[in-house]
């Protein structure tokens, strides 16, 4: 069920940011009410006018109050104009830091929450709920806050003029806003439930668009169509119902405005009659009435905008909800150089009575290099999970050098660890930064060294602008066996003490298949090592193979003495050449 969303709690989202900007926040407070305050004198010149005019003041007189009421608004425009360009920069300076600060927290979010969220819903979350509470927070202080502020001074200035009038007026404008208030809530769990519906539509596209070969393939355009169909005809079901909501606040709106308008004519009309005030004070009556309307009419939009803003509201403040179950630890230095790797009676399950590592021990000392083998499912990319810590383990402990990896801090534990994948993920944008990760600190020389170290000099030349290079995103225009270079590349220049290949050969083409295996023996000279291995020749360099089952180590010893031994699974695996058992 939706609550009602209290004003503070749209505050909140953005205060923080909001207060980063104090001088231009500042400004726009001042500006504000320059332009209140020359709306309310206005009309006292137009009453000047019209008294002057009735009572045959001469020319001069007339001409000054014409001027003066041009003059006047003129600057209003002026005042009003800045103020809306120093309303929309602070909204969209929050809003931005905002984007900055969920995108953020997604990150460092468990993988078992990036599992469940697609990244078709977060993006509608960080960018597009978020665009809706720029929209409304660019006008929050414009059209909620100065409206509010000029209704005060209408009100003020009719009971000035004339207490009866005034009075009737400061209620009517209270039972208005009451009214709004009440239905301003209705269309909130419509809307939640329409932006929702849409970023189900932007994740089924983004998984789509992402397999359009499997769908051709297999023939499956109609049931993608279909499913678009389905997901496109729930945005419409909840957007009518919200629609039909937002059209029950507009017109409370509208009633109370007719009804505003027939009293201030009545009520002038009635007080000229009887003498009690000029034809120029009637005329600011019913002036002051119709300038009424315009910060009634405008709140009336704005709770139009509070309902549709208030499911973003909701929908950001639920992410913003999600704690991380892997607790950044209190800081301990990982020694430099190689590093060793204990598990310790290591269980771990992603969902509870399922476990996927079953009391898992070994000890890796530095400078091995670990083969490891099994079926798929059998544990070991989950392993290799835990080291980095992207999953804590249900039980028992992981130790690098003797530091448990829940003492450093996740920075500091990711410096000393890299992971190498047969997918790697490059970013459009240039070769330097896809390889420092946009790290302006690796100075150039270090970059061109490791380069060159890899073999990759001759590729590197037919490079059109060096280091400067744009690259495809997903690495697109690139071989496999250049993206696993430039991988490669990544992991030296952070220069970690455990590197774990996730098989990173396994996809890669011939040509260069001689130049990744010389790469890959310079990588894992004087460091620690993991080799998670679907293919046998793949851990020919290994020092110790480790065979999973069902979670469990089932085998694990030097890889020579275990090659020689005929009553051991890996010799077994070597004989028959059954590759397909890692499967």
């Amino acid at each position: 069920m939706t609550r009602n969303i209290p004003l503070r709690e749209y505050w909140d989202l953005l205060a923080d940011h909001i207060r980063t900007q104090k001088l231009r926040f500042g400004l726009l407070t001042a500006l504000l009410l320059g332009s209140i305050v020359l709306q309310i004198v206005n009309p006292q010149i137009t009453r000047y006018y019209l008294d002057a005019a009735t009572s045959g003041d001469g020319g001069r007189t007339l001409t000054t109050a014409a001027l003066a009421f041009v003059g006047l608004a003129l600057f209003q425009q002026v005042v009003s104009v800045g103020a809306r360009y120093f309303g929309e920069n602070v909204a969209w300076t929050a809003t931005n830091a905002l984007r900055l600060e969920l995108a953020e927290h997604c990150l460092n979010l468990d993988m078992g929450f990036h599992g469940d969220m697609s990244p078709g819903k977060l993006i509608e979350r960080i960018d597009g709920d978020v665009a809706q509470l720029s929209n409304f927070f660019s006008q929050l202080v414009i059209r909620i806050i100065g409206n509010l502020i000029l209704l005060v001074g209408i009100l003020a200035a009719l009971l000035r003029e004339a207490v009866q009038v005034g009075a009737a007026f400061a209620v009517f404008a209270v039972i208005t806003l009451i009214a709004l208030n009440a239905v301003r809530s209705l269309a909130i769990p419509h809307e939640k439930a329409r932006r929702e519906a849409e970023s189900n539509l932007f994740g089924f596209l983004e998984e789509r668009l992402a397999g359009t070969e499997d769908i051709r393939s297999c023939g499956a355009v109609d049931f993608v169509l279909r499913g678009l169909y389905e997901l496109h005809r729930h945005i419409l079901v909840h957007w009518r119902r919200a629609s039909l909501m937002y059209l029950v606040v507009g017109t409370t709106g509208g009633a109370m405005m007719v009804i505003g308008m027939a009293m201030a004519m009545l009520s002038g009309f009635y007080l000229y009659r009887g003498g009690i005030i000029t034809i120029g004070t009637a005329f600011l009556l019913v002036n002051y009435t119709s300038l009424l309307e315009r910060p009634i009419r405008e709140l009336t939009q704005q709770a139009e905008s509070l309902q549709n803003v208030g499911a973003s509201t909701q929908r950001l403040a639920e992410l913003r909800a999600f704690r991380t179950k892997t607790v950044d630890g209190p800081g301990a230095d990982i020694p430099d150089g190689p590093l060793a790797l204990t598990f310790d009676h290591v269980s771990f399950a992603y969902l509870e009575n399922e476990p996927v590592l079953r009391d898992v021990s070994f000890h890796l000392a530095p400078r091995k290099v670990l083969g490891l083998l099994g079926r798929t499912g059998s544990g070991k990319t989950s392993l290799a999970r835990l080291v980095f810590r992207l999953y804590d383990v249900t039980s028992g402990a992981i130790a690098l050098q003797g530091v448990d990896v829940r003492e450093p801090t996740l920075r500091q534990l990711r410096r000393r660890v890299a992971l190498v994948t047969q997918d790697v993920q490059l970013f459009q944008a240039t070769l330097r930064d896809n390889l420092t990760f946009f790290d302006r600190s690796i100075p150039d020389e270090h970059i061109l060294g490791v380069i060159e170290t890899l073999g990759l000099s001759e590729w590197f030349a037919t490079l059109p602008d060096g280091l400067d290079t744009e690259l495809q995103s997903s690495g697109r225009g690139l071989s496999a066996g250049e993206g696993q270079l430039l991988a490669f590349t990544r992991v030296f220049l952070r220069d970690p003490g455990l590197v774990i290949l996730d098989e990173a050969s396994s996809r890669l083409d011939p040509a260069t298949e001689q130049l990744i295996e010389r790469a890959v023996d310079r990588l894992l000279q004087d460091r620690t090592a993991i080799v998670i291995a679907h293919r046998l020749d793949t851990v020919h360099r290994a020092d110790e193979i480790m065979i999973l089952d069902e979670g469990r180590v089932v085998e694990h010893g030097a890889r020579a003495e275990l090659a020689i031994d005929e009553g051991s699974r890996f010799h077994h695996l070597l004989q028959t050449g059954l590759q397909e058992v890692l499967a």
